[in-house]
């Protein structure tokens, strides 16, 4: 059996503080809540955790997602 142990969207969204503050975070205009409101049922969308990798991409201990360092060329 596999377990999720990452943080939900909604989660997430709530542990920023909920959609008026994620919003902001992200520079959203007035209407900028209401999208990310929908994202508690919807999901974050892929685009976004991409452009805001240190608030999306988490790793399981809730922490942002590292980047790694390319494979050598040739080994």
């Amino acid at each position: 059996m596999v377990f999720n142990i990452t943080m939900s969207d909604a989660e997430l969204i709530q542990k920023y503080g909920g959609p008026s503050k994620v919003a902001a975070m992200l520079g959203y205009d007035k209407f900028g809540v209401q999208r990310v409101q929908n994202w508690i049922k919807r999901g974050i969308p892929s685009a976004v955790k991409i452009e805001f990798p240190h608030l999306f991409l988490l790793d399981a201990k809730w922490a942002p997602v590292q980047p790694t360092e390319p494979a050598a060329a040739g080994v």
